[in-house]
């Protein structure tokens, strides 16, 4: 079969079991790695948050620049757009006095435009249309004010609530439930659920970052950060050599809705 006649490779993998596993993983590395240097290496979140930008858009570059699927540079950046939206989400509320409620609100927002944008220009949000770089600038904005907001939505839940962590944690994980199951028994928009999940998959490792690593008083496992991130990234590693992962298949320019 000669699929190179039919389908372009994209540089963004399947969404698979495979991928929401890494992707949870990643958002959790996300917070105690932001956290690492924000907090224990006290660069402050401002530093920190100018440090992860320049690694998100170094990345960015290189993927949009690369001519195949990498999954180490892949997960890479959105390991940094994680961090980034970590140390974002943080200065905005702590520094800048925004709040959580109008962080989340302006990042939503953001959000929106964006994806209103995407779909305006060409047609589709879908991560099935993303093999060419116009698609693929619209997509890492995507992921990163989604990243940013879902910061904000986990630490909202897990500092302004009587939920906590663990709480947080477990609310976010239902509302995961919840969309998996739209997903296998409904006919809600495939691209709005896989939308719905990857938001709700940062607040998700937000609270289990912030878990492991806060104070005992405050709801925490005090976890060392460096040491938690440290085994967070190693898992990430282990399943990128063992679980599959590959670029997924998806239509020609020309045969796309535009």
């Amino acid at each position: 079969m000669d699929e190179t006649a039919e389908y372009i490779l994209s540089k963004v993998p399947e969404v698979t079991l495979a991928f929401w596993i890494i992707k949870i993983a990643a958002t959790t590395l996300g917070e105690t790695g932001g956290d690492t240097v924000t907090m224990t290496l006290q660069w402050g979140y401002l530093a920190g948050t100018i440090l992860f930008l320049a690694a998100l858009v170094a990345l960015v570059c290189f993927q949009i620049v690369a001519r195949k699927f990498h999954p180490f540079l892949y997960w890479a950046t959105i390991i940094a757009s994680t961090t980034f939206g970590t140390t974002m989400a943080d200065f905005a509320d702590r520094s800048l006095g925004i709040g959580y409620t109008g962080g989340s609100s302006i990042l939503l927002f953001c959000l929106l435009v964006t994806l209103a944008l995407w779909y305006w220009s060409l047609g589709s949000i879908s991560v099935d249309t993303v093999n060419r770089p116009s698609v693929e600038a619209f997509y890492w904005t995507a992921i990163t004010f989604s990243q940013t907001l879902g910061t904000a939505l986990g630490d909202w839940v897990a500092d302004s609530t009587d939920l906590g962590y663990e709480g947080g944690a477990l609310l976010f994980g239902a509302a995961l439930a919840v969309t998996a199951a739209a997903y296998y028994w409904t006919n809600l928009s495939r691209v709005a659920l896989f939308w719905i999940a990857f938001i709700l998959t940062r607040p998700l490792g937000a609270t289990v970052g912030d878990f492991l690593d806060k104070p005992v008083d405050h709801g925490g496992l005090a976890l060392s950060r460096p040491i938690a991130s440290a085994i967070i990234a190693a898992f990430i590693v282990g399943c990128l050599f063992l679980l599959p992962q590959r670029a997924g298949s998806h239509p020609r320019q020309s045969e796309m809705t535009v």
